[in-house]
């Protein structure tokens, strides 16, 4: 090997090493948190995923490409290497790229839609540092109940983690197939939790009878959920409050009516009539 490609591989992992560095010392200035991958043993702990099942080698986007198996400390969130260590191993895959050698694909488990490495982190690391947007990889996929998507964040995984409860609780996911209900406020789905008892206790008050947990989940979606995201959507107010949900908007909407009743005796209103009047005093 000619020593300019040693120089230029080598140079080329010296720049990865410092844009890494970089990155990290945004992150704490920024305050945006931990620059890390994630990790594939959190997520299936926190999201009680399933499977994988071999799904054959497919061409995947780099950028969707987001944790890993085992090695989520060695590489930062845009894939550059973390620790000098990694540098042999780096540029013999930087070597290879120039010198145009086809690699075996990488192996990746999907969650989702993103990615996890569980071989292949430098040819990774070195193809997104390239700027190459695609790599071929055999994909073994794993079943989930939640969405996730590659500008997931590790602190949104608690969130992730309440709402997978809430749909093992509910099966809401079964009863209304295609709901996708999305919180931004952590003990959000345990509230809501609570609002589906309290609604079931008071639908067998009225219809004097036993109230299974699937009816009770499905009439307080159609009764009491969705009445109040139509007024959302119909008012266009959720542009008020920039990265916040309709599920947020919920919770406040039954917040204010509660403390309505409770500071100054007000009765409780139905749904949309809660959700208008909450509006009209926001605008």
């Amino acid at each position: 090997m000619s020593n300019e490609m040693n120089a230029r591989v080598r140079s080329d992992f010296s720049r990865a090493r410092f844009k890494s560095f970089i990155n990290q010392v945004f992150s704490v200035i920024s305050g945006r948190g931990v620059n890390t991958l994630l990790s594939y043993d959190e997520i299936k702990e926190k999201l009680h995923i399933g499977g994988p099942i071999y799904r054959g080698v497919k061409t995947v986007r780099v950028d969707q490409i987001v944790g890993s198996l085992n090695r989520y400390h060695e590489f930062d969130r845009a894939f550059l290497p973390k620790e000098d260590q990694l540098a042999s191993r780096w540029q013999k895959v930087d070597r290879a790229f120039y010198e145009d050698i086809h690699l075996p694909p990488v192996v990746l488990y999907k969650v989702g839609e993103v990615y996890f490495v569980v071989d292949g982190h430098h040819r990774v690391s070195v193809a997104r540092e390239k700027g190459q947007l695609f790599i071929d990889a055999e994909v073994r996929e794993c079943a989930t109940r939640v969405n996730i998507t590659p500008n997931i964040k590790p602190e949104d995984l608690q969130i992730l983690h309440t709402k997978v409860h809430f749909l093992e609780r509910t099966s809401l996911d079964k009863i209304r197939p295609g709901v996708n209900i999305k919180l931004t406020i952590p003990d959000g789905f345990e509230r809501m939790l609570e609002h589906i008892a309290v609604h079931g206790y008071f639908m067998g008050i009225d219809f004097q009878r036993h109230i299974p947990d699937e009816e009770a989940v499905a009439h307080w979606y159609d009764t009491v959920y969705m009445p109040i995201i139509e007024v959302v959507r119909e008012s266009g107010i959720l542009k008020e409050f920039p990265g916040k949900t309709e599920g947020d908007l919920y919770l406040w909407v039954l917040d204010h009516q509660h403390y309505l009743y409770k500071e100054h005796g007000q009765p409780l209103q139905p749904p949309e009539t809660a959700a208008k009047k909450f509006v009209e005093k926001k605008e």
